[in-house]
Parts: C-alpha cells; structure tokens; sequence
C-alpha cells in the first residue's frame, strides 16, 4: 500500500526530529567540537557520522531484504561529487556548521548559526536552483557513473561488502576510541 505525500511528510519530520535530536545530544551542534574536528583534535564528529554509517548501511539493506522499503540510488557523477564537496566544504571552513548541525544549532539558540547559517542554506539553495539548468547539462554530468552501489560496483553480493566493510568501521572507531580521540 502507497503511503500518502502527507504521511511520508510526516514520517520524514519525525525521523529530521529523531537524527536532529541525536545530533545535539552527541555534541556535534556545537561550535567548539566541529571547530576540534576540523583542527583534529576532537573526533565526537566522525564518531556519530561513522556510527551514523554503520546503521544505515546495514539497516537499508536488511529492511530492502525484508521487503520493507524500495532502494532506489541516485545517479551519481564525478563533476556532482567534486561541485557539492566545494559548496559544502566552502559553506562548513566559512561558517563551521554543515546543514545538519546548522538546524541543531539553531534549535540549542545559536546565534552565529541562526544568522549566518540558515540564511546562507537559503540563499545557497536559491542560487543552485537559479543555476541548475546549465549545470545539469556541464559540469554535474561529467564522469557520469550512474545510479550504482558499491556491490554493484565490485561485482559483489551486497553482505560480501557490506559485512566486512561495517567490521572495518567498527575497528576504526574503536581505534579512535582507544586512542583517546
């Protein structure tokens, strides 16, 4: 049964609420710990996202293999990869947030997030759309690779990559952990 646009609306606030929630509870909306991951010397950040990484990889695949839910990648390409990284990346060294923890950090009353940040979201968001047409055919279609997984890349079954790719991941952040990071 097709869920209604309205209830799929919901249902996607709900989850935004829930990863927003876990987001200021582990400490990436704050200023000072995104500003000690970029110099190195606070790792809470690839923490969550790596453990972020971990479930969702292995959460996708097993609800798509349960029949739960419909995988459908999107079509991904070298020029796409290479002008989001600079947008995100100019967007997170001028400000210190990326979109995620922009909207925490507006919802713990920063300041600096809810002036700087969310207006340039929104400006940001509006120059892209005002631009996309000529990028759609230039730039974001360069090194076009399709709408393809990793599996699907190495010719493998889905848990062949999935498994020992999660096992990799789970050794890193307990190295980071040990490592007092």
């Amino acid at each position: 049964m097709k869920k209604s646009a309205t209830a799929e609306r919901l249902q996607g606030l709900f989850f935004g609420v829930i990863f927003g929630f876990l987001l200021q509870k582990g400490g990436a909306t704050k200023y000072d710990v995104i500003i000690g991951q970029l110099l190195l010397y606070d790792f809470t950040v690839v923490k969550i996202m790596l453990s972020a990484v971990i479930t969702g990889m292995i959460g996708i695949h097993w609800l798509r293999r349960q029949g739960w839910i419909t995988f459908t990648p999107k079509a991904g390409s070298w020029g796409k990869n290479l002008l989001g990284g600079l947008i995100f990346g100019v967007g997170f060294a001028l400000l210190g947030y990326c979109p995620g923890t922009i909207a925490g950090a507006v919802g713990n009353g920063s300041l600096d997030a809810l002036i700087g940040g969310l207006p340039g979201i929104l400006l940001g968001s509006a120059l892209l759309a005002a631009v996309y047409p000529k990028l759609k055919t230039g730039i974001l279609k360069k090194g076009d690779f399709g709408a393809m997984t990793l599996p699907q890349l190495l010719n493998m079954s889905e848990w062949a990559v999935i498994l020992p790719l999660a096992a990799f991941l789970i050794f890193i952040l307990c190295w980071i952990e040990a490592a007092g990071l």
